[in-house]
């Protein structure tokens, strides 16, 4: 019987949920109400409005502040291997053991799932409202729109035909759900993110930048049709390649209306100083803000994502000193698994491309802590001695020489979320420790490119250019070649044996990789205090140059190959570096829209959509990570795994299927993909 009742509970959640009336809100910035206060009765606005701000919550409480969703649509494709190949989350790197109970995709199935039902309740309940403005109402039923279609679009690109819901919480459970077809899923969507584009306004309700808008729900809608077209799908005789092209190019075309735009610099992109209130934001998850305000208190704290893609560079620690639990500069980087594979590197072309330093931390430093008192600067200064120099490879004519702090952080004091860490940087040349030389840093992750042969500031350098011997030796820092990470079929190195074999140096540089930098910030209100492993900045969900990309996608897909070119040569030219000559693209192919993608988007949740509706695994995979190529299954791996605790749960699970992974006697889709 408790059983029963468990099962009912939690397929309630996925499907028909009961509304628990509690405001999460992930973000602090979205208006906080807590309908369990007063009035609880569905007809009063407040109320309402209350359940539309947990409409919000699963974006940045899981989807984009826990690993799973990010393993789950980055991996598994030609950008990410795991660090020296080693079998974590080995089910999603490489589809070895894939299963409807592994972790991220049973996870990621609960989550996209868990607000439809308040999703619904907000858009059925509008008119029922016995108070309450018109216009917001309608506005409001906009975004509830927007964020089901959103929903919605995850489910169907990694599940494919699931079971589409639009009864509002309360309804009696169906504890024998049928699935939709993958076409009758897309036009809800195509039908929910265009009624929400009319619904809503150029701002955001009442400013909140954490909202989504017109422009969220029209990227929304080219993102939705260029992702449908891949499944092969029409709208009234046009298709959807079609369809993502006029929603794209429109959105381009018009964007000062909708208060779209693209940085003219990519450096701007990714300032810290915009990460929360980025000017080319389509759609953010919103993390909370440290400092005086007590909604700190009730917003989810949990985003440990840089750990992830950071190597730890205290695996050399005579160059890097601080154990990464004390790393008041990086952060606490002990999850490192998300590395870059060759191919991912090969597509920067770094002589020009900015993209790559603004990506990637490839030079890292130890750091001071003057301005708090907490650590001088000496402390961290690095001597170099006979045995680091034979052990690293860097001439005996270097020992005595210092490498300095490259970075000052501070220590100031929050209310709500501790002490906040923000990095200055030390002026090269600069040794005396005062901190009135410190300058600031639009970001102090992108490390100076190319790093020069007399840098000081910085003592591990992972260089893209492969260099001689001797020119690594003639610098007083280590080098190593980034190709020399990898393995003849690959794959990184794995052991110490390997990496001595292949450099000739007893050392532990094997253990460091090219570090996405993306979700890795400092300035003032992102901190955890003494809890480093949590930096809460603004996460994209959708940013305007994926606009361009889907433009340019859709124009080659039909046949424009000049015209799509137009499109990447915006996002190319905006990232060549000061001196260096543009290289535009005459006319672009299938492999120039997949590589552009890869430079612009790699870590930003996208790549395994991208390689699905291009039918790309079985091409990408063997040249860029054969490892999973020799596992993959096509037809099987182009859905993840239906959600075990779902398939517990319901009365027809053998019925439903689980997309062919063998927990059910059938996969459950036939019938369900024709168009």
């Amino acid at each position: 019987m408790r059983k029963k009742i468990l099962n009912k509970t939690l397929i309630y959640t996925l499907i028909g949920s009961a509304m628990a009336f509690i405001c999460l809100a992930s973000s602090c910035n979205l208006d906080e109400y807590n309908p369990t206060a007063g009035d609880a009765t569905e007809t009063s606005f407040n109320t309402w409005s209350g359940l539309l701000v947990q409409c919000y919550t699963p974006l940045y409480d899981q989807l984009f502040s826990a690993s799973d969703f990010l393993y789950v649509s980055e991996t598994g494709t030609d950008l990410w291997l795991s660090h020296n190949d080693n079998d974590n989350t080995k089910e999603l790197y490489y589809y070895e053991g894939l299963t409807t109970s592994t972790n991220g995709t049973n996870k990621l199935f609960t989550q996209a799932y868990s607000v439809i039902s308040t999703c619904n309740s907000v858009i059925n309940g509008a008119t029922a409202l016995e108070d309450g403005d018109s216009a917001t109402i309608n506005e409001m039923v906009g975004e509830a729109k927007c964020l089901r279609g959103y929903y919605y679009l995850l489910l169907a690109t990694y599940y494919g035909p699931v079971t589409l819901n639009l009864e509002s919480a309360g309804v009696a459970t169906n504890m024998t759900p049928k699935r939709n077809t993958i076409a009758e899923i897309y036009t809800q969507i195509i039908k929910d993110l265009t009624e929400a584009a009319s619904s809503l306004g150029v701002t955001p309700l009442n400013g909140t930048a954490s909202r989504v808008c017109k422009k969220t729900a029209l990227g929304l809608l080219a993102r939705a049709y260029v992702q449908g077209a891949g499944e092969g799908l029409s709208e009234n005789g046009t298709s959807y390649w079609q369809r993502a092209k006029d929603v794209s190019e429109e959105l381009i075309a018009n964007a000062s209306s909708y208060n779209a735009m693209l940085y003219d610099n990519v450096a701007d992109l990714w300032s810290h100083a915009n990460n929360r209130d980025n000017k080319e934001a389509l759609f953010v998850a919103s993390g909370p803000v440290s400092g005086e305000s007590d909604a700190w208190n009730y917003a989810s704290k949990s985003n440990k994502l840089f750990s992830y893609t950071y190597c730890d560079p205290n695996s050399l620690p005579e160059l890097v000193i601080m154990k990464n639990k004390q790393n008041y500069f990086y952060g606490r980087v002990n999850n490192n698994n998300f590395a870059p594979s060759k191919y991912l590197v090969g597509c920067f072309d770094a002589s020009w491309d900015s993209r790559w330093e603004n990506s990637f931390t490839t030079a890292f430093a130890n750091f001071s802590m003057v301005q708090p008192g907490w650590l001088t600067y000496d402390a961290n200064v690095v001597t170099l001695t006979s045995t680091i120099c034979s052990k690293y490879g860097i001439d005996a004519s270097h020992i005595g020489e210092k490498i300095y702090p490259y970075a000052d952080v501070n220590a100031t004091a929050a209310t709500y979320g501790g002490n906040q860490y923000v990095a200055s940087v030390w002026p090269k040349g600069v040794h005396s420790g005062d901190i009135n030389k410190l300058e600031a840093s639009t970001n102090v992750y992108v490390n100076p490119y190319p790093l020069q042969a007399d840098e000081d500031r910085f003592a591990i350098y992972l260089s893209k250019d492969n260099m001689s011997a001797i020119e690594k030796a003639a610098r007083g820092y280590a080098v190593i070649n980034i190709n020399d990470l990898f393995a003849s079929d690959g794959r990184y190195l794995s052991t110490a044996a390997e990496w001595t074999a292949k450099t000739g140096q007893v050392n532990n540089g094997y253990e460091l990789y090219p570090s996405l930098s993306k979700f890795n910030w400092s300035y003032y209100g992102l901190n955890y205090g003494s809890n480093l492993q949590v930096k809460q900045g603004d996460m994209f969900i959708m940013r305007m140059a994926e606009v361009y990309l889907i433009a340019a996608e859709a124009e080659q897909k039909l046949g424009n190959g000049a015209k799509a070119a137009t499109y990447l040569n915006v996002l190319r030219d905006r990232a060549v570096r000061a001196g260096a000559a543009k290289h535009d693209l005459t006319s672009a192919t299938e492999q120039d829209v997949l590589d552009e993608y890869a430079r612009e988007l790699c870590g930003e949740f996208d790549r395994w959509a991208l390689l699905k509706r291009h039918h790309a695994f079985e091409t990408a995979l063997p040249k860029a990570n054969p490892r999973a190529a020799a596992s993959f299954n096509s037809a099987i791996d182009y859905y993840r795994p239906i959600s075990y605790d779902f398939l517990s749960q319901i009365d027809n699970a053998e019925q439903y299927g689980d997309n062919g992974y063998g927990q059910t006697g059938s996969s459950g889709l036939n019938g369900f993909l024709s168009n």
